[in-house]
């Protein structure tokens, strides 16, 4: 029971931070630059997780990984569908990599 209580616990100790703002700010009337820089946010969260991500797909060589991103954001750009993104810059980064590290 004790372990039970724990889990309930630290379950509402880690949701409560997460929904309280959501809910406040839901409620609140913000003015259009505040909603425009929040809308921001999850863009520059999603930059900071790829971005080291990118730089060391090959530690040693960081063109390998850039070279998959650029291709990425080109056939984004362009409309491409997210199959055709994910495939053709993971052949890019291999490819690259190929070609910088032969065998």
């Amino acid at each position: 029971m004790n372990l039970v209580l724990m889990i309930v616990g630290m379950s509402v100790a880690t949701i409560l931070p997460r929904v309280a703002p959501i809910y406040l700010l839901d409620r609140l009337p913000l003015r259009k630059p505040l909603r425009r820089w929040l809308a921001a946010i999850p863009y520059a969260v999603l930059g900071a997780l790829i971005v080291p991500g990118v730089l060391y797909v090959d530690a040693q060589r960081p063109a390998v990984g850039l070279a998959g991103a650029i291709a990425a954001g080109l056939l984004a750009f362009r409309g491409a569908s997210m199959f055709t993104v994910i495939a053709l810059s993971i052949l890019t980064t291999l490819v690259v990599g190929a070609w910088m590290h032969p065998m």
